[in-house]
């Protein structure tokens, strides 16, 4: 039995999807811990067991760990939470202390980059995930913490400045090369670690994508599939976070949100060297292609002519 959380979210459904794909040649069992089952269609309803509620529920995780052999983990994101420490350690906590008692023996959990570097200790989002992946880690349990690049599919968040003003901003320098992984790439490889579990002990899963690319870069590759112009315009610490705040986010996440973006524009996230193994199967031109241009497209005809 495997176990997947946040089925409805970007990464856990697309988790969930890859399980159902391969479903023929496997004979796993899979439930998942929703808080809205109806969120789930219905094809998808009649092929999996359902606990509802929040997996950070003592109550919602005893029974979604009965019987189970792993558990795809990632913390939901929370833009009040009073502290980073609520946010993903606080969380998980109720999960930490059922998995050896239930028998979870393997766990995969969504993380980031950053684990030994001189800025892990001040990197907001980045230090509370890494600090989450300690508290698994000390379980009992076998865990792989994918540790994530930047995500292309954040590029989805601005399909409507792209379509509408030909401009997508980030906080990064504009020409500082980082790396970026499709969060489809993600999901398939959380898909193997739980199918395969000949794995043992606390490690960490770099995903880097298959190239570092700038903003500048983005840009450019953007404006070549999307056939028009798309430019970069950076955008400072300071209105980044005013702007987190203006959407209501509690001042503990924005402050998290800032010093993450900050550490990676101070390059957290670079030092590990791509490999066949790490470097994922899309390439942004690739994502931009299939996923991108689509969303564009379609929001294009959703306005009013």
């Amino acid at each position: 039995m495997i176990v997947i959380t946040t089925p409805t979210g970007d990464i856990g459904s697309q988790v969930l999807d890859t399980l159902l794909e391969s479903a023929p040649t496997h004979s796993e069992q899979l439930r998942v811990i929703v808080r809205d089952p109806a969120r789930l269609s219905d094809s998808i309803r009649e092929r999996v067991d359902i606990v509802q509620g929040s997996h950070a529920d003592p109550d919602v995780v005893d029974r979604a760990f009965d019987d189970a052999d792993a558990v795809f983990w990632l913390v939901p994101g929370d833009p009040q939470a009073p502290s980073l420490d609520v946010a993903y350690s606080g969380f998980t906590q109720a999960a930490a202390r059922a998995f050896v008692p239930h028998g979870v023996s393997h766990v995969v959990g969504v993380s980031a980059l950053g684990r030994g570097t001189s800025a892990a200790g001040r990197a907001g989002l980045v230090t509370a995930s890494l600090a989450m992946d300690d508290l698994i880690g000390s379980s009992g349990v076998a865990y792989r913490a994918l540790a994530n690049a930047g995500f292309m599919d954040n590029m989805l968040r601005q399909v409507a400045s792209i379509r509408d003003d030909g401009v997508f901003t980030n906080t990064d320098l504009p020409d500082r090369k980082a790396p970026l992984i499709a969060t489809r790439d993600i999901a398939r490889t959380a898909a193997r670690l739980l199918l395969d579990r000949s794995w043992s002990g606390v490690d960490s899963v770099p995903l880097l994508g298959p190239e570092d690319l700038s903003q500048l870069d983005v840009a450019r590759i953007t404006s070549e599939v999307l056939g028009t112009p798309i430019r970069y315009e950076r955008q400072s610490l300071d209105d980044f976070g005013a702007r987190l705040a203006g959407f209501g986010m509690s001042d503990a996440m924005v402050r998290g949100m800032v010093d993450m973006m900050r550490a990676k524009d101070d390059g957290i996230d670079d030092g590990i060297q791509r490999t066949a193994e790490n470097a994922g199967w899309t390439s942004y031109r690739q994502w931009c292609e299939e996923v991108l241009r689509p969303a564009v497209f379609a929001a294009a005809r959703s306005v009013p002519a």
